[in-house]
């Protein structure tokens, strides 16, 4: 018991030291360590208060009067020391996304909302939140499911969660498109937070499931996205939200899409069979999305996403379809017709690397006439806000605040 305590403190430490340090050029190590990462710096309590109680049982029993249990000890107080850096640092997220709502609009933007509005924003997190990480259930929201909105099955169904008691006038609506690679997900997977939260709050969230690859190529999954953009206008008042504002949300592969949903309103080739829908959109909050194909600044280099984009997702090469890839990057479509955007990152995410979130929120702020938030995360991995932790609930704090002021500044008109 002794030498597996001794190799378990081990363990520990390395997955600290892959949620502390960012690390991205290793090869097919990379999904283990984002694993790791994500898990360890999301959960960084759970793994000291856990560990801490192993440990008491073992010196209980005596195991750590070996040589192998004092080592053992000796590695746990510093990973322990390191669960204690990533737990401090998810707390100061707030600070970060705070800092980035003032910068992309302006000091006095909460001003912008009404009184009434601004009393239901909060920047405190509820420890009975995150620490029951998958609990997301919340008291006033109803879930309605799988209503159809496309002619492709399952792949077509939508949720919809909104308050028990109707906002007068029509909800807000928030989209949520979930990530997964283009090529797996489901809509119950992710967003949860986030809907919830906002659904509390008077908002109709809709999640979204869409046709994935390899078996559809794209663009398939941004026709459906669109489709269900024109299903919402249409419908969605029948269920309490108002079809004049709508905003995106998703992760990763769901941050590409919201982007390019975004940045790309009626654009035709992507809506076919419902042309004359208007599909744009009035705000967008793409958490670490994938925005260029083409990766035409060299920011992954070597480490290119050419394969698996090429063999899965577009199913062409990018050399011989150069204009299909450009077309299905949004930072090829940034421009002074852009709606409001906030974009989050992790700063240690290994799968979507921050420098590519930069630079799009960078081209995008010099292009769009409307104000645009570029908020990142320090030590936050991908996939950080799919289940409930510090840094995911100061996240949805901070897109709640974002959604508002848009919402509030479109009702103004």
């Amino acid at each position: 018991m002794d030498v597996l305590y001794f190799c378990l403190a081990l363990l520990s430490l390395a997955c600290v030291a892959s949620a502390l340090f960012r690390v991205l050029r290793l090869g097919y190590g990379v999904p283990l360590y984002f694993l790791t990462g994500w898990l360890c710096g999301e959960l960084a309590l759970w793994h000291l208060i856990s560990q801490l109680v192993f440990t008491l049982l073992l010196a209980s029993a005596g195991v750590l009067e070996s040589g192998w249990g004092q080592a053992g000890l000796g590695i746990y107080c510093i990973a322990w020391l390191g669960l204690l850096r990533l737990h401090c640092q998810a707390a100061d997220s707030a600070e970060h996304l705070g800092a980035a709502l003032v910068r992309g609009l302006g000091p006095e933007y909460r001003d912008q909302m009404p009184a009434a509005r601004r009393q239901l924003l909060t920047e405190t997190v509820v420890t009975r939140s995150w620490m029951r990480p998958f609990h997301f259930r919340r008291d006033g929201v109803e879930r309605l499911a799988n209503l159809s909105y496309g002619d492709a099955g399952k792949r077509n169904l939508l949720d919809i969660y909104r308050p028990t008691v109707l906002r007068p006038g029509g909800s807000p609506v928030l989209l949520q498109i979930h990530g997964g690679a283009w090529m797996i997900g489901e809509k119950e997977q992710q967003g949860k937070p986030l809907m919830y939260h906002m659904a509390q709050r008077g908002w109709l969230c809709v999640a979204i499931n869409y046709r994935l690859s390899p078996k559809h190529a794209f663009p398939a999954h941004i026709i459906d996205v669109k489709r269900a953009i024109a299903w919402v206008k249409d419908n969605i008042a029948e269920y309490g939200g108002d079809p004049d504002f709508i905003a995106l949300t998703g992760g990763s592969a769901g941050g590409h899409l919201t982007a390019l949903a975004a940045l790309t309103p009626n654009l035709p080739q992507w809506q076919e069979g419902f042309e004359q829908a208007d599909t744009s959109v009035q705000a967008a909050v793409p958490f670490y999305g994938v925005y260029d194909f083409l990766d035409r600044h060299g920011v992954r280099g070597s480490l290119t996403l050419d394969k698996v984009i090429g063999d899965k997702v577009m199913q062409s090469d990018k050399y011989d379809e150069h204009e299909a890839w450009d077309v299905a990057s949004p930072i090829a479509h940034v421009g002074p017709h852009a709606p409001p955007m906030c974009i989050v990152q992790g700063s240690h995410d290994n799968l979507v690397w921050a420098e590519e979130a930069r630079l799009f929120a960078a081209h995008l702020e010099a292009a769009s006439e409307q104000p645009v938030v570029y908020a990142e995360l320090p030590g936050a991995q991908h996939a950080f806000e799919i289940f409930h932790s510090i840094r995911t609930d100061h996240a949805v704090n901070a897109v709640a605040a974002f959604l508002e002021w848009a919402h509030a500044r479109h009702e103004a008109g």
